[in-house]
C-alpha cells in the first residue's frame, strides 16, 4: 500500500496539536489497525488503502480476512464521514466476492446496513458498491430472505434507473437472483419493477441487457407478471429486439421471455393482432443460428400447449414451419420441432396438415439417427402422428417406418422404446398392416419390453401386445417368444395404467384355446379373480379378461363357476376335475394325470374322436364348433366325426364299433394321435363315447322337434350310464364302487366318460351336455351340491308352421335318472326336488 511521503513542518501552529501526519505503510496489518482509527482522514485513507489492495485478486482478501478487517469495514459503512463511509463500502464490495468474507458478514448481519446505503441521498459510487456487495451476497438463500425481509427490492428497483451503468448492472443482477425465490417476483410487480426492466433493454451494455432478459424470463413464470409485461408493451418491445440483428447473441434469451408470454391466450391473439405471430414463425425458420432455431421451436411447443393457441398456430399453418425445421441439420432443432409437433397433434386437424405437407417421411427417417434423444424425439412426434389416424400410420408404413420402430424396441431409452411401442400399436389397428410387422420381429422384443422397469415402457408394450395378437398367429409367436410369462406378472402391477393394459392384452390373448391354457398355467386366471374382487383394482378389461379366459377354458369355467351356458360347447379335451372355490388353482388334465391313483373323486375327461382321425382332421372341427355355433344353432349342425358316423349303413356301424373296441391295436398303428392320445397318464381314447355320439346322431338328430330330440337323448343317456334309478333305491345304486374299480383298471384318476356304466347325476348331466353339443341341441350344464347336476332346455311350445306370433321358449330341467326324458319346468316343486334332495 501506497501513502505520501513524510514532511517536516518548521512551525507547529500550537504547542499543544501535532501537524497533519502523513502516513506511508506498506503492511497490510498496519493498515488493518488504522480502521480503529478515531480520525476520518486516517479512516478514509485506510479503506481506500485497502480497496486498492483487495481488488488485486482473492489472495489479498483472503489476507485481510485473516487481519481482521471485515469487521471495522462493516461498522464503517455506516460512518457519519460521506468520504469514510464510501472508501468503506467500496472495500467491502469488492471483498465480497471472496467466500470467507461473505460468511463473516452473514455473522455480522450487515444486510441492513448495506441496504441503507442504497437510498436517494447516498453517493453514486456508494450505490454501485452497495448494490455489488448485495449481488454478491444474494447468491445465497438465507441473504436472500434477508434482502427480502429488509425491503431491500424497493431500492434495488430505483437503481435500475440510476445514471451509472454499473448501479444498473449490479443492480439488476441482484433482482435476477432475488426472483429464483416466488415471493420475489410477485413483489417485483408490486413495486412497479417491470418497466424499468424493459427500459434496461435499450442498454448499450450486453451483459446488462442479458441479466434484464434472464430475469424477466424468471418473473415471466407467473401469470400475473405476464399481464403486467403485456400492459407495458413487452411483447412489443421483445418482438422487436428479436428483429434487431445486432442482438442476435441475445435472441435466446428473448425467447424464453417470449416463450413463457405465450402460455396465455391473451398473448397469443396480442401478437396475433399485431403480425408478431408470422414474424415468430419466419423468423424460426430463417434464424441463422440454430440455437435460436431451437429456442424459437420450444416457444412455439410452448405456446401450442393451449388448446385455443393450437388453433390459431394452426391457421397460421405453423405445420409447413415446424416440418422445414426437420431438415435443419442440429439435432437440438429436430428433436424442438419433433416435440412442438407432438404437442400440435393434440389438434385433430394439424395430423392432417402434417401429413399434406408431407412431414412424415422426414420424422420417419429421424428414428435412424445415431442421437437417442433425437429418436426418441421422432418417436414420440409418429405416436401422436398416428393415434387415431389411419392415413398417417398408413404414411409411416409407407415411409417404411416398422423396421426401425421394432429397432428402437430395444432402445436403452426408455423413453424411445415406450413411443415406438404405442407407434406400432397404432399401426397394427389396420389389418394389412399388421402382417408387415409381425415379420420385423416384433413379438420377441415386445418380450423383452415387457420385463422394463419403466411404467410407460410397460404400459406401451401391453397395448402393442393387445395390438398384435390379435391373431392365432401373432399369438403363437407370443408364446414362443416366452412373452406370456412377462405379461402375467403384470397383471399384478401396483400401476393402474399397466395393470389396465395388461389385462387388456391378456383378454385378446385368451382368444384361443393354446394361449389359454398356457395363461392359466401361469395363473392369470387367479390374479385375474383377485383383482375383481378389489373395487379399487377391477377395471373393465380385467372382469373381461378372466370371462374370456373362462369362455377359452371351459374345463376350468365349469370348474369355478358350475354352469356351461348353450354358447359354451364342450369339445374334445374337456374335463371335469370338481368345483373349485374361487382363487385356488386348477391343475392341468397332464397336472392331473401325474398324480397317484387317489380315494378322490376322479377327474371326468371328454374326448370323442375315432382312432383313425387325426389332429389336422379335428381341430378345425373343435375350432368351428367353438366359435361358429351360437345359441340359435340348428341341430343339423355336427361335428365331422359325428357326420361320418352318421352316412354309413347300421352295418357298417356295428362293424366299425366292434373295430373301436380293439383300441389297443388302433393306438399303436395310429401315428397322428391328438396330443391328449399321447400324454402320459391320460387315457388314450374313448371309444364308448364316440359311439354314443354316433348313435345319437342317428337316433335323436331325425326327430322332428327339439321336445322329442330332448327326451330321446335323455333315454340315451340314461340307458348308457345304468337306467333309471328310483328315488327310493338311489342309495343301493353302487355308482361310487363302480368309479373306484375304474380308476384302478386305468390306474389313474381320470376316467373317460363313456366308460361310466353306472352314473348319477352329475355324470349324466355332463354326458347330456357333451352330446347334445355334438348333435346341435342347445342346453346347459349347471352344478348343484352333493354331486348334483341338471340340464336346461329352452323349448318353443307348439309348431313354428302355425301362423300367429311366435311364443316365446320355456325352460325346462332334464331328468336323466328316475324317469329319464321327464321334462319339468324351471323353478318348480319337482325341478326343485330334482336339484336339491
Amino acid at each position: 500500500m501506497m501513502g505520501k511521503k513524510v514532511k517536516k513542518e518548521e512551525e507547529p501552529p500550537a504547542k499543544d496539536v501535532f501537524d497533519p501526519l502523513p502516513i506511508e505503510s506498506k503492511s497490510a496489518a498496519t493498515v488493518v489497525l488504522m480502521l480503529s482509527s478515531p480520525e476520518e482522514e486516517v479512516l478514509a485513507k485506510a479503506c481506500e488503502a485497502i480497496h486498492r489492495y483487495a481488488e488485486k485478486g482473492d489472495e489479498n482478501k483472503g489476507t485481510l480476512v485473516g487481519l481482521g478487517a471485515v469487521e471495522p469495514l462493516a461498522r464503517l459503512i455506516s460512518h457519519e464521514d460521506k468520504v469514510v463511509r464510501r472508501n468503506a463500502i467500496m472495500a467491502l464490495g469488492v471483498m465480497a466476492a471472496h467466500s470467507d468474507v461473505k460468511r463473516h458478514l452473514k455473522k455480522l448481519d450487515i444486510i441492513p446496513s448495506v441496504i441503507g446505503r442504497l437510498l436517494p441521498e447516498e453517493d453514486v459510487v456508494i450505490h454501485e458498491f452497495a448494490s455489488l456487495c448485495l449481488a454478491y451476497l444474494s447468491v445465497d438463500y438465507t441473504s436472500k430472505v434477508q434482502i427480502f425481509d429488509h425491503d431491500g427490492l424497493d431500492p434495488l428497483i430505483h437503481l435500475l434507473s440510476s445514471p451509472d451503468p454499473d448501479v444498473k448492472k449490479n443492480a439488476v443482477e441482484c433482482i435476477y437472483n432475488l426472483v429464483q425465490d416466488f415471493p420475489s417476483r410477485s413483489a417485483v410487480r408490486e413495486l412497479n419493477g417491470i418497466p424499468p426492466l424493459l427500459e434496461l433493454l435499450k442498454s448499450e451494455f450486453p451483459i446488462i441487457q442479458q441479466l434484464t432478459l434472464t430475469t424477466l424470463a424468471l418473473i415471466t413464470n407467473d401469470g400475473e407478471n405476464r399481464v403486467a409485461l403485456r400492459e407495458n408493451q413487452g411483447l412489443e418491445r421483445l418482438l422487436e429486439f428479436l428483429g434487431a440483428k445486432e442482438f442476435s447473441d441475445l435472441h435466446v434469451e428473448a425467447l424464453q421471455v417470449i416463450s413463457n408470454c405465450l402460455e396465455d391466450k391473451e398473448a397469443m391473439h396480442l401478437i396475433q393482432e399485431t403480425g408478431g405471430l408470422d414474424k415468430l414463425l419466419q423468423f424460426a425458420e430463417t434464424a441463422t443460428l440454430p440455437e435460436v432455431q431451437m429456442n424459437a421451436t420450444k416457444a412455439i411447443s410452448r405456446a401450442a400447449q393451449d388448446s385455443e393457441n393450437r388453433k390459431i398456430l394452426h391457421e397460421h399453418d405453423v405445420e409447413k414451419t415446424l416440418v422445414s425445421l426437420l431438415a435443419v441439420d442440429h439435432d437440438g432443432v429436430r428433436i424442438a420441432a419433433c416435440l412442438a409437433i407432438a404437442v400440435m397433434c393434440d389438434l385433430l386437424a394439424s395430423k392432417d396438415s402434417f401429413r399434406n405437407h408431407e412431414g412424415v417421411r422426414p420424422v420417419v427417417q429421424l428414428l435412424s439417427s445415431e442421437n437417442g434423444e433425437v429418436k426418441e424425439a421422432a418417436a414420440l412426434a409418429l405416436s401422436k402422428l398416428t393415434q387415431s389416424n389411419q392415413l398417417n400410420a398408413y404414411a409411416v408404413f409407407e415411409a417404411e417406418g416398422e423396421e426401425p420402430l421394432v429397432q428402437q424396441l430395444s432402445d436403452a431409452r426408455d423413453g424411445a422404446v415406450a413411443y415406438a411401442a404405442a407407434v406400432l400399436t397404432n399401426m397394427a389397428a389396420q389389418e394389412t398392416l399388421r402382417p408387415g410387422i409381425l415379420a420385423h420381429g416384433v413379438t420377441p422384443a415386445l418380450a423383452e419390453a415387457l420385463q422394463s422397469g419403466n411404467s410407460l415402457v410397460l404400459g406401451n408394450a401391453a397395448l402393442a401386445v393387445a395390438a398384435l395378437a390379435c391373431d392365432s398367429e401373432g399369438r403363437a409367436e407370443l408364446r414362443n417368444a416366452g412373452g406370456l410369462v412377462p405379461l402375467v406378472k403384470l397383471l399384478n402391477s401396483n400401476n393402474t395404467e399397466v395393470r389396465r393394459n395388461a389385462c387388456w392384452a391378456a383378454l385378446v390373448c385368451a382368444n384361443d384355446e393354446p394361449t389359454a391354457v398356457e395363461l392359466c398355467k401361469l395363473g392369470a386366471l387367479e390374479i385375474l379373480q383377485d383383482i375383481n374382487l378389489s373395487s379399487n383394482r377391477r377395471n373393465k378389461f380385467s372382469e373381461a379378461a378372466l370371462l374370456k379366459l373362462l369362455d377359452s377354458n371351459l374345463s376350468i369355467k365349469y370348474s369355478l363357476t358350475g354352469y356351461l351356458s348353450p354358447t359354451d360347447l364342450i369339445t374334445d379335451g374337456f374335463y371335469d376335475p370338481g368345483q373349485v372355490k374361487p382363487g385356488h388353482r386348477i391343475l392341468t388334465l397332464e397336472d392331473l394325470s401325474k398324480q397317484e391313483v387317489n380315494q378322490h373323486r376322479p377327474v371326468i375327461l371328454v374326448d370323442g374322436k375315432p382312432h383313425e382321425q387325426v389332429s389336422t382332421e379335428s381341430a378345425p372341427i373343435d375350432e368351428k364348433q367353438q366359435d361358429g355355433l351360437g345359441a340359435t344353432r340348428s341341430p343339423s349342425v355336427l361335428s365331422k366325426s359325428s357326420t361320418k358316423e352318421k352316412t354309413p349303413s347300421k352295418g357298417k356301424n356295428k362293424g366299425k364299433k366292434d373295430d373301436e373296441k380293439q383300441k389297443d391295436e388302433d393306438e399303436i398303428k395310429s401315428p397322428q394321435e391328438t396330443i391328449t392320445e399321447n400324454k402320459p397318464g391320460i387315457p388314450s381314447s374313448d371309444s364308448a363315447f364316440h359311439a354314443l355320439v354316433s348313435e345319437a346322431a342317428k337316433a335323436v338328430l331325425p326327430l322332428h322337434d327339439t321336445r322329442e330330440q330332448v327326451i330321446g337323448l335323455a333315454k340315451l343317456v340314461a340307458d348308457a350310464m345304468g337306467g333309471d334309478v328310483e328315488r327310493d333305491k338311489l342309495h343301493e345304486f353302487s355308482w361310487e364302487l363302480h368309479l373306484s374299480e375304474l380308476k384302478y383298471e386305468l390306474k389313474s384318476n381320470i376316467v373317460p366318460i363313456g366308460k361310466i356304466k353306472k352314473g348319477i347325476f352329475y355324470h349324466r348331466a355332463l354326458l347330456f351336455k357333451a352330446l347334445a353339443d355334438r348333435i346341435g341341441i342347445n342346453c346347459s350344464l349347471v352344478r348343484g351340491d352333493y354331486n348334483r347336476a341338471w340340464n336346461e332346455v329352452a323349448i318353443v311350445e307348439g309348431s313354428p308352421k302355425v301362423p300367429g306370433p311366435r311364443l316365446q321358449p320355456k325352460t325346462y330341467i332334464v331328468d336323466l335318472i328316475h324317469r329319464p326324458g321327464r321334462l319339468m319346468k324351471n323353478s318348480s316343486p319337482e325341478a326343485i326336488q330334482y336339484q336339491t334332495i
